[in-house]
């Protein structure tokens, strides 16, 4: 199984998302990584009252095997009210300068 399928698994089961786009962004890593750099969009009830904080903790807990083998792992965490406000979007993920600076 990869990455990306382990990730979308496991918050899958943590989360019970609404909306969950897992999103292999390796190819904008500087090197010759291959899924080692990735963006969460989770939108979620189990992130109802919870500041931003508490739900990367979440979703850190759930993927903390993953996270040894990570690089990059940008997440955009949001109760379905806050992600239907914003349409969907979110932030586009920086190139990254692996280390290099």
């Amino acid at each position: 199984m990869n990455m990306q399928t382990t990730i979308e698994e496991k918050l899958t089961e943590t989360l019970a998302p609404e909306v969950l786009e897992v999103i292999n962004e390796s190819y904008m890593h500087s090197g010759p990584a291959t899924e080692s750099h990735f963006k969460v969009i989770a939108v979620s009830d189990a992130f109802e009252g919870k500041m931003l904080i508490a739900r990367h903790r979440m979703i850190n807990a759930a993927l903390a095997d993953e996270l040894q083998q990570i690089h990059a792992l940008a997440l955009h965490t949001m109760t379905p009210s806050e992600y239907f406000e914003k349409a969907g979007k979110v932030a586009d993920s920086p190139q990254c300068e692996g280390g290099s600076k």
